[in-house]
């Protein structure tokens, strides 16, 4: 395998990229060009590390997963396979993209339709960018009720992050480029890539 990703944080690896595989393949979505940034297989293997993590953190305890529509449609369905403990699953949908940058104003699209209260809710969400959606979402959750709230993110941007966030598990730490694939979309083309691409500027 070329990549070389598995550089340790608290439950958290960083994503680093050989430069030959950065250009191995490129799409195009309407006006813009991605390449290849991530390829399925490496997605697949960050997902099953996170969810041994997971796995020993809820035995016992019954937790109501939330996935977070539509771009962690992907990585739930993966992440579940790959969890073998009673849990129970809903969905919740907020917004805050256009284009290819957030908006910064929330849409509480479908909010979380479950009874949360004394119960340990994890968010599972595609990419933490700004942070402003979870941040919100967490201190909402907990204010209903909910006795332990955590973060589940496929993909994580530091650099992006312009509030206190700190995600209790991630998959892969990559730059601040704007991605899409694997649920991930450009004005809601490119989910259905299995590979992760980064748009070339």
């Amino acid at each position: 395998m070329l990549l070389h990703f598995f550089v340790h944080r608290r439950k958290s690896c960083t994503f680093v990229p050989s430069k030959t595989e950065r250009f191995m393949d490129r799409i195009r979505l309407k006006d813009k060009e991605f390449e290849l940034f991530i390829p399925e297989s490496d997605i697949q293997a960050a997902i099953a590390k996170m969810a041994v993590q997971i796995k020993a953190d809820v035995e016992g305890k019954n937790p109501l997963f939330v996935g977070v529509l539509n771009g962690a449609f992907m990585f739930v369905a993966e992440l579940m396979r790959e969890l073998d403990v009673p849990y129970e699953l809903t969905f919740a949908r907020y917004s805050s993209y256009q284009g290819t940058s957030s908006t910064g104003i929330l849409n509480e699209i479908m909010p979380v339709q479950a009874d949360i209260r004394g119960r340990m809710v994890i968010l599972l969400e595609d990419i933490i960018d700004t942070g402003f959606t979870m941040n919100y979402v967490m201190e909402k959750l907990r204010s209903e009720g909910a006795a332990d709230v955590r973060l589940a993110t496929m993909l994580f941007k530091p650099e992006s992050l312009k509030c206190e966030l700190t995600p209790d598990y991630v998959g892969l730490q990559i730059p601040a480029d704007f991605i899409v694939g694997h649920g991930l979309d450009y004005d809601e083309l490119g989910r259905s890539y299995k590979d992760i691409y980064k748009v070339v500027e």
